[in-house]
């Protein structure tokens, strides 16, 4: 966790989705976020874009991940899950990922609380209410946000009695099945201040055996005074999560919906306490505690297809790669009568209790007659966790879903075992940043963060699994940010950001005894830590010609990782491990240009990023048609990077009339991703892909709107992850013959949603 800043920031005034121009009239606000000393995003040395609760809202309901897609340059999101609340959202080629098999490389902060779970540092976004969301912004690397900043960090700061009075409350209907409903209350006075929101929401799915159902809820109280602030603020939500993933090509082309085998599920439970502070200690320094404990509960089930099959030795067992296919008795299984494709159930569970503390000062005032802002700033987050895991063997049912279960498989020494173990992590950061201004209009901004991290494991079924590792680092940052106008700014900068191997990462990181795609882990060796080195420069300005006004970015960035550390399969289908692979980098170029106008409002963004693999490295891909006669592929220098789009195109226009409605479009391009599995670029890319979402909303009275989305406008059918898939042992009653192991998670079809917002 990195500290609570509740840091004043001198805002433009400028839309909230726009990148910050160069100089506007002033307006405090706070931000919660560890983040430089308290500057206007137009003097920090690296690209800043924000979100506040209106653009949250721009298509009619509150959605954060949507609205991030639609109006910051470099995002995307990778729907490997096929379900809304599940996305990965990628950012520069870094990933912020609900799935513990994804490498993260973004840190993401929920009211100056660090949001990543610790096992996995997984950010499961559903836990988000979005209703509640006042303020998100987008950084790019920074090593004062700590452990997963490689490539930046979000920040989400909600609602507070102080930010939102009165009542409101919307509701919505959907194609597919969805149903939604939230309603929030806020008040603010005597020195004090409240607010609650609350939502749910229930999904049938577009796909075959996909419904979610979603329960969120959130509250603040806080007290003021001259002294400074308090606040606690409470937040607990409880999902039940289907994503069924990819599916062959083939399958898709005969029945879009069709899912290749399920269930796909995910059970979350989560609640957090929250207390921080902001204390006047002077004119020019304030003190900023925070403390928060949090409770994070798991469970997932995943069904697969299993490469069981008959001994050759003796029909009536079953082996797995020859070996016998045991149960915990130390017996073999027994072959089922008939032409039977095997299957497995994979069942985890997490249950991870963390907590942590922060103290950080904030000071303005003269150093050697020169205007100075600084920040010190320590912070802990602990954790502990327990993590259990057990595949049940089975048969595929005609629908291709799991049954006929016939028990718990324990290969004694095997690459499938059952999984019990404990762990324990403890992350100690110490940081600082000062930003001086050395010439008038020159800022020189300095950042460091000193980062201890301890991860033990206890194996509560033996030894494979017990170790302890210690990672440490001192990551520094550098940056200058010239005026070289009214309206125009020149900025430069190097930050370096580390990554700690995870304790899933470190319980699954042997090639002899990988763990499942679903998180499975069975050995322990020792992972390096990575590290990010980012170098990134741009201009940024704002302009005006009689009522138009325009705010433009344009910038570039190369980003290194040494000792990144990827999810490669194994020799075992369903089964794969985590290794370090040398370096890789992810570099490109980006550009946005936002205009307003009475009633008017447009926004255009490119970004190019090229992902490439820096080092060369063999992994096995054994349903890749293109590897080789053992399964594996050679990856060389050069190779990209799967699942991050080469080019994005986005555009919005909207039209508002004062106090009768509006209507919005948004469009947005991506060129094609390499799949999962194909990191030597063997094969072919999913299609590049538009999409176009159209949404409008009437005003009725004061109190009032009716509003109406429909997304993929067009219906066109595109896809945003890849992988490979075993076709051959199973019959497909939708598309006979199929051979094609190629595998793609389909983007939704048109989907439509009404709904009214209610304001008192």
């Amino acid at each position: 966790m990195a500290a609570q800043s509740l840091i004043s920031l001198l805002w433009l005034s400028a839309p909230a989705s726009a990148a910050a121009g160069a100089s506007a009239p002033p307006q405090e606000i706070v931000v919660t976020a560890p983040s430089l000393p308290g500057l206007d995003p137009a003097r920090l040395p690296a690209a800043s874009d924000t979100l506040d609760a209106s653009d949250i809202r721009h298509a009619g309901t509150a959605d954060l991940l949507r609205s991030l897609d639609a109006a910051l340059p470099g995002v995307s999101l990778d729907e490997a899950q096929d379900n809304p609340w599940q996305p990965n959202l990628l950012y520069r080629g870094y990933e912020a990922s609900p799935l513990g098999g994804d490498a993260q490389g973004l840190a993401v902060y929920v009211d100056g609380a660090r949001f990543n779970q610790p096992f996995g540092d997984t950010a499961n976004w559903e836990l988000i209410p979005d209703i509640a969301v006042d303020r998100v912004t987008l950084q790019g690397s920074n090593p004062v946000f700590g452990l997963n900043a490689l490539g930046g960090a979000l920040a989400v700061d909600l609602k507070s009695g102080r930010t939102f009075q009165g009542i409101a409350g919307e509701a919505s209907l959907g194609r597919f099945g969805r149903r939604e409903a939230a309603a929030e209350a806020g008040a603010r006075g005597a020195g004090t201040s409240f607010y609650i929101a609350g939502s749910v929401a229930h999904d049938d799915g577009w796909r075959d055996f996909s419904p979610s159902n979603l329960r969120q809820i959130y509250a603040q109280l806080g007290r003021d005074g001259a002294w400074g602030t308090i606040d606690l603020r409470l937040m607990a939500a409880s999902s039940d999560l289907t994503g069924n993933g990819p599916a062959p090509v083939e399958l898709l082309a005969a029945r879009q919906q069709s899912v290749f085998t399920w269930p796909d599920e995910t059970h979350d439970r989560y609640g957090r306490a929250l207390l921080s502070g902001d204390f006047v200690l002077g004119p020019h320094l304030r003190l900023k505690p925070n403390l928060y404990l949090q409770r994070f509960r798991q469970r997932s089930l995943n069904g697969d297809l299993s490469d069981a099959e008959p001994c050759p030795a003796d029909d009536t067992l079953l082996c797995l790669n020859n070996a016998p296919l045991t149960d915990p008795q130390g017996q073999a299984f027994a072959a089922l009568q008939g032409d039977t494709t095997y299957a497995q159930l994979n069942v985890t569970r997490t249950a991870t209790t963390g907590y942590g503390a922060s103290l950080q000062l904030d000071g303005d005032g003269a150093l050697a007659g020169l205007a100075n802002r600084f920040a010190l700033g320590a912070a802990y987050d602990g954790s502990r966790s327990r993590f259990t895991a057990s595949s049940t063997l089975g048969a595929l049912t005609n629908q291709r879903g799991f049954g006929d279960a016939q028990g718990v498989i324990d290969m004694d020494g095997g690459p499938i075992v059952p999984v019990d173990v404990d762990s324990r992590r403890d992350d100690i950061g110490f940081y600082a940043a000062d930003t001086l201004t050395p010439l008038p209009g020159l800022d020189l901004t300095m950042a460091a963060r000193y980062q201890s991290s301890s991860l033990g494991l206890k194996d509560r079924l033996g030894t494979a699994l017990s170790g302890h590792h210690v990672c440490r680092r001192l990551n520094p940052s550098a940056g200058l940010v010239w005026r070289l106008g009214k309206n125009v700014s020149a900025y430069g900068g190097y930050a370096e950001a580390n990554r700690a191997p995870t304790p899933a990462e470190l319980s699954c990181a042997d090639p002899q005894a990988p763990c499942s795609l679903s998180a499975f882990f069975l050995a322990d060796p020792d992972l390096r830590q990575v590290v990010s080195r980012t170098w990134e420069a741009g201009l940024r300005g704002r302009t005006s010609a009689g009522a138009l006004q325009l705010s433009w970015h344009a910038g570039g960035w190369r980003a290194d990782n040494d000792d990144d550390i990827a999810f490669a399969a194994s020799e075992t289908r369903g089964r794969a491990f985590f290794r370090n692979i040398g370096r890789t980098r992810r570099q490109g170029v980006e550009a946005e240009l936002n205009a307003t106008a009475p009633g008017w409002s447009a926004r255009l963004s490119y970004v190019l990023t090229d992902a490439t693999y820096r080092s060369a490295f063999v992994l096995a891909s054994p349903d890749n048609p293109a590897a080789g006669p053992d399964g594996t592929i050679q990856i060389v220098p050069g190779d990209r990077l799967p699942g991050i789009p080469r080019h994005r195109l986005k555009a919005s226009l909207k039209r508002r009339w004062e106090g009768r409605g509006w209507i919005a479009l948004d469009a947005q391009y991506a060129s094609g991703r390499w799949l999962e599995g194909d990191e030597a670029n063997l094969t072919q890319p999913t299609g590049a892909y538009w999409l176009a979402d159209l949404s409008a909303g009437l005003e009725v009275g004061k109190r009032f709107e009716l509003f109406a989305q429909v997304r993929n406008l067009f219906d066109r059918k595109y896809a945003t992850f890849g992988t490979f898939s075993e076709t051959s042992a199973i019959a497909f009653a939708e598309a006979p013959g199929i051979s094609d192991p190629r595998s793609l998670s389909p983007g939704a079809p048109r989907t439509w949603l009404v709904g009214a917002r209610a304001h008192f």
